[in-house]
């Protein structure tokens, strides 16, 4: 990391639109602190003085094609991108319109930069803008290669403070930026705290950059952020470097926090010495000096000044115009609806699905449900070339269930391949890629193993509604489960109800081959992102072979199928419990349902058939308190309890997890015998 020379500044730097934007920064921070946040009318306030000079010197550089994954202080990089005033000041106030339609809070940005460079959403959480944005350059360079689309030259830029590279998102982006080479720009503004902690507690002696000197792979540079010259030669070689040489580089530079984390935060941590030497650092007075040597003198800038604060005031006027939105219209937007997102998704990308059919083809040789989603991934990656696949061992191995064997063969590394062993960084990864207009399908070995993705999964399914419908990041996530032949409490969990709780995910639970075709193609055309579930006892079940259904056969989501007919009782069920169900309802005239998907789910077709029969089991392998069953019992208790002559029953998992030996397992598992035991009693009740 060598030593820069200040005094070098590069001729393309225009000073006099750094200065507007330091200058527009400033005044919004003024009019939030010293008006809005005191009038109750701005909740979540962070200033970006001291961060601002060295962001409007990043932003002025960035063009179409490239993207910014950015965190709660990146507002002044967001100015340079194009944002409206009236948005930076009306989504504060959650206002109408602007970033979320006051959905989110103001200092969560978004821009789809429809003439310039797109700042992706932002979430709340500290790291995890990393992995996104690392998504989107491995989708530059995929769309570049493979597909021949894009800018030759556009890259990913990222930002992010000095605490947030201890989190699991930023080591996560820096794997696959390096051993992939990728054109990311990682940019941290180091001030020396996260709140109240110390940068040494974050990273051992407090510089990154230092720590990463040996990182291979990465080029480093570093200074000062509050020195114009020294930040404008910085940016531009950084950027410059990233570019040309198509490879990541990470820049730290540090900056003082002029003012407390946020707002309400007093700095009482800080001494009155080291916060006045903060002060001394500010970069706004370097600025007006420096910017005096290119004639922007005493005369410009106070011009300079008055523009602005006429503009933001004016701006000003106009948000708080802006009425609330209507609280009725704040439930659209989870799923996709009528009106397609402005950034993300196939359908973005110029893509249209081909024609299909919902009427499956039931002759022909039965085959396993491995088979059968391994056939549609090939399918559908061989018909559609934005579809590619990744995850742990899926390449050469071709899967720990052998799902994905032959793929990378057939469609090469670049379709198909391995990624290092962090979830983070594959859902994130997916998501940036999605945005970017790909279809990635990312498998995650282990149903208990998404939990160090859940982040991600969760800003994922809620990117649509709390960027009111801008952007929307569709993904399919593969993820096997369930008991085999044995259990434990890593390898066999299902849970499947947590992601029927994360708003904004639909979710596939197939019990059979022929639905899994049906719902896995409907997953890789649709446009909402979608947890498929694959039971690991159902892959290779004798009960659950069928014929191929068809090439263009698919199944859409929250249509239940009826395995079994009758007039005595309801059994509802998913999964690997479905032929269990048949099994034990045997002999009995009942209604066997196979919800095939969870979100959403047929709830017209479980209350019909409830108010026919007059009572209902539900029946799934998952743990009893909290389970999915409790949503479907609760609905049937609203909506059918007049009809009922018996009460709702459900027949789970204890609340444990699942164990390993075969005799505890099937003990602890519902059994046919414990399903037939249920339907006698509601049926003799």
């Amino acid at each position: 990391m060598a030593d820069r020379d200040p005094g070098k500044v590069s001729s393309k730097v225009n000073w006099r639109d750094v200065a507007r934007w330091v200058l527009t920064s400033r005044e919004l921070d003024r009019i939030e602190e010293q008006e809005l946040v005191p009038a109750k009318k701005v909740l979540y306030q962070f200033s970006a003085r001291g961060h601002d000079l060295a962001q409007v010197l990043l932003g002025l550089q960035l063009r179409r094609g490239d993207a910014v994954g950015g965190y709660y202080r990146s507002r002044p990089l967001l100015l340079t991108l194009g944002v409206p005033l009236t948005d930076a000041l009306g989504s504060p106030m959650g206002l109408a319109g602007g970033y979320s339609d006051g959905r989110d809070i103001g200092a969560v940005f978004n821009h789809p930069g429809p003439d310039g460079p797109i700042a992706l959403p932002m979430a709340g959480g500290v790291g995890t803008q990393y992995t996104p944005s690392v998504g989107w350059a491995q989708a530059i360079e995929y769309k570049r290669k493979v597909l021949g689309e894009g800018p030759e030259d556009a890259i990913a830029v990222v930002l992010g403070g000095d605490a947030s590279c201890a989190t699991g998102g930023f080591w996560s982006a820096l794997t696959i930026a390096t051993t992939q080479q990728l054109p990311l720009l990682i940019y941290i503004e180091d001030n020396g705290y996260g709140i109240s902690v110390p940068s040494e507690y974050q990273t051992p002696g407090g510089n990154i950059a230092a720590n990463l000197g040996s990182f291979k792979g990465l080029t480093i540079l570093g200074g000062d952020g509050t020195d114009p010259g020294q930040a404008a030669q910085l940016t531009e070689e950084a950027v410059d470097f990233v570019r040309r040489k198509r490879a990541p580089a990470l820049l730290r530079l540090t900056v003082p926090r002029l003012e407390g984390h946020s707002f309400q935060d007093t700095q009482a941590y800080k001494s009155k010495e080291f916060i006045e030497a903060e002060w001394v650092r500010d970069p706004l007075p370097k600025l007006k000096s420096h910017c005096a040597k290119f004639q922007i003198g005493d005369d410009d800038w106070e011009r300079l000044e008055r523009e602005v604060a006429w503009e933001v005031g004016a701006a000003l006027a106009e948000a708080q115009q802006r009425p609330t939105s209507e609280p009725e219209q704040v439930t659209r937007h989870v799923f996709f609806e009528d009106e397609v997102q402005e950034v993300g998704g196939l359908i973005n990308a110029g893509w249209a699905p081909p024609a299909s059919t919902d009427v499956a083809a039931t002759d022909g040789q039965r085959i396993n449900m491995v088979t059968a989603i391994r056939r549609t991934l090939e399918q559908e990656i061989e018909s559609n070339e934005r579809v590619l696949m990744f995850g742990e061992d899926i390449g050469p191995k071709g899967g720990v269930h052998a799902v994905t064997l032959g793929l990378q063969e057939k469609f090469g590394r670049d379709r198909v391949f391995d990624t290092s062993l962090n979830e983070e960084g594959i859902i994130g990864r997916a998501v940036g890629m999605a945005l970017a207009g790909l279809m990635p399908v990312a498998e995650i070995q282990f149903r208990k193993y998404a939990e160090p993705a859940s982040e991600q999964l969760h800003d994922c399914g809620t990117m649509r509604w709390r960027t009111r419908n801008r952007f929307a990041a569709p993904i399919v996530v593969r993820m096997p489960g369930g008991f085999l032949k044995t259990g434990d409490p890593w390898h066999s969990q299902t849970n499947e109800v947590e992601f029927v709780h994360n708003p904004g995910w639909l979710v596939a639970v197939p019990s059979n081959a022929a639905d899994a075709v049906g719902l896995l193609r409907a997953s890789l055309r649709g446009n909402d992102p979608v947890i498929f579930f694959e039971h690991r006892a159902m892959l290779d079940d004798s009960w659950a072979r069928r014929p191929w259904p068809g090439d263009d056969y698919v199944l859409p989501f929250g249509r239940a199928k009826k395995t079994r007919e009758g007039d005595k009782i309801t059994i509802v069920t998913w999964g690997a419990m479905v032929p269990r169900c048949e099994a034990a309802a045997e002999g009995v005239s009942a209604d066997v349902i196979d919800l095939r998907t969870l979100m959403p789910w047929d709830r017209e077709m479980v209350l019909e058939s409830v108010r026919r029969t007059r009572r209902c089991l539900i029946v799934h392998e998952d743990l009893r308190s909290g389970g999915f069953g409790a949503e479907i019992a609760a609905v049937v208790a609203d909506e059918a309890f007049l009809d009922l002559d018996a009460p709702v029953a459900r027949v789970t998992m204890p609340d444990i997890p699942s164990p390993h030996h075969p005799r505890l397992l099937e003990w602890a598992v519902p059994s046919v015998e414990r399903i037939r035991a249920e339907i006698d009693r509601l049926v003799g009740f």
